[in-house]
Order: C-alpha cells, then sequence, then structure tokens
C-alpha cells in the first residue's frame, strides 16, 4: 500500500465490520481524503448522504468516543492541507476534475503492484476465463473481455441476467475454470452479489473490479481492487474501473507464455484481411 491520505484512511477501516451505512461514509472519506480532517460531522454527513447521527455511530464503530476524537486522530496520522475549492469550475469540469481525482488514488494504489499482479496471475491461469458484470458494469466487462480475447484462449463473457447465469458458471467450472473476473459498479445488483457467491462455492477464485472496497461484494471476493467512480453527473462516470481493467490485462499478459505471439498471429490476419483503414 502507498503512504497516500487515502490509503491510510482504508488501512484504519480494515479489519472492522461496518454496516451497509457506514461503508458508504467510508468510501466518501476515501474519496475526500484530503479534505475529512477539516469535515465537521454535519458536513460528512451531507457529503456522504447519511444523517450525522450516523457519522457518530460510524466513528464509535471505529472504536472512538465519537467524531471529534476520530477528525483528531486523522489530523495526527494522516497531516494533509485541505484541497482548493471548486468554485472556479463549471458543474461539468468539476465532473472531470473528480474523475482525475479518482485516477489519481487508483495510480497511488498502484504504487503497490503486488495485488494487480497476483490477479493477473490468476486469471492468466483459469481456462477458461468467465467475465462477470451485469447491468452499469456490462461495459466494462465486455470492454475487457473484448481486448482479453487477443491473448486469452478462451474467455466467456457473462453480461446478462436470469436464471441461466448460474449454468454458465457451472459450464466455465465443468470446462476447467479456477477463476472468474467480476466487475461491480453501483447500484450493485442482488444478482452479482448472489452470482460471486455461487461462483465461490463452486470452487472459483473471485477477483473484482469494484468502486469501492466497502461495495457489497467485498465479502464474496477473494481479490478485489478499488477504483472510484464519479458521481457529479446525473449518470455515475468509470473512467478509473475501465483503466483498471486495462491494467489487468497487462498483468495478464504478463502471465501468458504466448500471448505476445498471439497478439502478432491477430496483426498479421487482420493486415491481410484489410480489416482497419490507415
Amino acid at each position: 500500500m502507498s503512504d497516500s491520505p487515502a490509503a491510510r484512511l482504508q488501512q484504519l477501516f480494515d479489519g472492522h465490520r461496518l454496516t451497509p451505512t457506514q461503508r458508504r461514509i467510508a468510501h466518501c472519506m476515501v474519496r475526500k481524503a484530503a479534505d475529512v480532517p477539516f469535515l465537521s460531522s454535519v458536513e460528512l454527513a451531507d457529503l456522504a448522504g447519511v444523517s450525522q447521527p450516523s457519522v457518530t455511530r460510524f466513528a464509535v464503530a471505529l472504536g472512538f468516543d465519537g467524531y471529534p476524537a476520530l477528525r483528531k486522530h486523522l489530523r495526527e496520522v494522516a497531516p494533509t492541507e485541505p484541497s482548493p475549492g471548486a468554485d472556479e469550475y463549471n458543474e461539468y469540469q468539476q465532473a472531470v476534475q473528480a474523475e482525475i481525482e479518482n485516477l489519481k488514488h487508483l495510480s497511488e494504489l498502484l504504487a503497490d503492484p503486488r495485488p494487480v499482479e497476483e490477479a493477473g496471475r490468476v486469471l492468466a491461469g483459469s481456462l477458461p476465463l468467465p467475465v462477470l458484470g451485469l447491468r452499469a458494469a456490462s461495459s466494462q466487462a465486455r470492454g475487457f473481455a473484448y481486448f482479453a480475447a487477443k491473448v486469452h484462449p478462451d474467455v466467456r463473457l457473462l453480461d446478462e441476467s436470469g436464471s441461466m447465469l448460474a449454468d454458465r458458471i457451472d459450464g466455465a467450472r465443468r470446462a476447467g475454470a479456477t477463476a472468474l473476473l467480476c466487475f461491480a459498479l453501483p447500484r450493485h445488483p442482488r444478482e452479482v452479489v448472489d452470482a460471486l457467491a455461487y461462483a465461490r462455492e463452486q470452487g472459483l477464485k473471485v477477483v473484482t473490479v469494484a468502486d469501492s472496497a466497502f461495495a457489497p461484494v467485498a465479502g464474496h471476493s477473494d481479490l478485489l481492487i478499488p477504483a472510484a467512480v464519479g458521481t457529479g453527473l446525473a449518470f455515475d462516470t468509470a473512467c478509473a474501473p475501465m483503466l483498471l481493467g486495462r491494467v489487468l490485462l497487462e498483468a495478464m499478459c504478463d502471465g501468458l507464455p504466448d500471448a505476445q505471439a498471439r497478439l502478432e498471429e491477430f496483426d498479421a490476419k487482420a493486415a491481410a484481411r484489410g480489416l482497419f483503414v490507415d
């Protein structure tokens, strides 16, 4: 882990059993790590969309006497300066700036490459490799599966919900799959949580890209790597999860000895067919 304010907050929350409301507060604090030591409980509650008493109960759940004690602790262990105001930006620019912050947090997380490298080895070793993503996360799963199929011999996209989902997980397991990659973004469908629980019951190792380490899928993931989504527009934006997916692809390629040969073969065939316009 890096030693950024976000990483230190993450370490503070690790090991605590938090309620969904408390996970929401924790997620908000990680996203606003530079500002949190300077916020009142009312301001934090407003940012997280919860009640002020919920913030107080959250602080107590972490072992503090109340929110003032938590804030004092944060100022001591994670000293930082409050981020500059965004008054000079219009609402569209603020959404872009928020995504830039999400990418910065992802960069800080990747300062320790070991989780991604481990995930890459796990995914490379699974044949076939099922890739799950429903509703808002389906585009992330589809993008990963499209590129992964260029280097991995058998990628199976699971992007349709319904009673067949468990059957397709069974089919992948019978064919030899040892792992499943999941993209899980808000709002989190209950079916994704159930599918991950079922996949683990069948012996698959679950690697998850989620918007937060406190997402509902965390308890059903063997390895979860968080990448925050932007929430400043009417619909969430997911630049960081998409980039993390490409990083996982790179790590997976490192674990596939014939990845480069497969890419070169594809390029040769594409040139022969005149597939792309220069």
